[in-house]
């Protein structure tokens, strides 16, 4: 009962502190004209999100980074290694989403960083990640629980970190594109990690990290405060970048990658959307949907963009159920 009630105070603070943060930050970031330009592909259908400021991933960032110092203070968080290197991946994602759109909101365009600049940039972090991880013990392997095969991968483990942390990052990157949808499949994501962390009880601060996803899920619930339609402000790659980053650390740390499949599998359905619409455009030269990513098709198809969230959410929802059962119980 001490741990849930701990993981309630965590969510409260992070929720309060997250709407806090963004009665201050939205009205800043609209006198600066901290905005997104519009894609050239989209205009006509999403003209009514003009002027919507970016960089909304600090309503979820601070409050959390602010959560955790809290809670060290009042004894209710012990800082270990694990929850450091997540907090390291948290902020250094975080950090290069927010290169990325200073350089958009400079330029006037959607053109940030390049491919090669991004990649490298998490090149870097995943191998400090990688450093951080065998330092502190992390076996470098791929563990299946419900078949009890284990992987050793040996160094071949930092390459498979660096694609983990890429393709998760980049998975909620490219779902960010209507109000609330890659905040509330996110929130409903870390929520899932956080109960199987909780369950992880030979992780060395697994309760700690379980809490820090209780707290990531408050800030995320007070930044839909704003982000639900119509947003008042989105979160940019400051705030994609670093959600889909942690997520994936946390289900390595918990040798929980096989249940991330399952958790993500919105995200990868939308990433594997846009992986199948640019093959058939350079091989078939035609398109298979109308638009990439998945959510962009059902607005060509006149669903209504409300529609579409609250569905995905649902589909993220029973997946995020089926992936606890997965991971508890099976």
């Amino acid at each position: 009962m001490l741990v849930l009630a701990k993981a309630m105070l965590a969510l409260m603070i992070g929720f309060i502190l997250a709407i806090g943060s963004g009665l201050i930050i939205i009205p800043i970031m609209k006198r600066k004209k901290m905005e997104q330009s519009e894609s050239i592909f989209l205009r006509g259908q999403h003209d009514n999100k003009k002027g919507t400021p970016t960089m909304g991933g600090f309503i979820f960032i601070i409050p959390t980074i602010l959560t955790v110092i809290i809670l060290l203070f009042m004894n209710k968080l012990v800082w270990s290694n694990n929850l450091f290197i997540i907090m390291f991946v948290f902020l250094a994602y975080a950090l290069i989403g927010y290169v990325d759109d200073k350089l958009i909101i400079k330029r006037k365009n959607n053109v940030g960083l390049t491919e090669f600049q991004k990649i490298f940039a998490q090149l870097v972090v995943s191998l400090i990640t990688f450093y951080l991880l065998m330092k502190s013990g992390h076996e470098a392997q791929l563990y299946i629980y419900s078949l009890n095969i284990k992987i050793h991968m040996g160094w071949f483990y930092g390459i498979f970190l660096l694609f983990i942390l890429v393709a998760s990052s980049n998975a909620v990157n490219i779902t960010d594109g209507l109000d609330g949808l890659a905040g509330g499949l996110s929130m409903i994501v870390f929520l899932a990690l956080g109960l199987i962390t909780w369950n992880t009880s030979w992780l060395a601060g697994h309760q700690d990290i379980a809490i820090f996803c209780f707290i990531l899920v408050g800030s995320l619930l007070g930044y839909l405060f704003f982000n639900t339609y119509p947003a008042k402000i989105i979160m940019g790659d400051t705030g994609s970048l670093s959600l889909g980053a942690t997520m994936a650390i946390i289900a390595v740390l918990t040798n929980h990658e096989v249940t991330f499949i399952i958790l993500a599998g919105v995200f990868i359905v939308e990433t594997l959307v846009c992986i199948i619409q640019m093959f058939s455009i350079m091989v078939l030269h035609k398109k298979i949907f109308l638009m990439a990513p998945l959510h962009h098709h059902f607005e060509k198809l006149g669903y209504n963009e409300r529609d579409i969230v609250k569905s995905f959410w649902v589909v993220g929802l029973l997946l995020a159920m089926l992936g606890v059962l997965f991971a508890v119980w099976l």
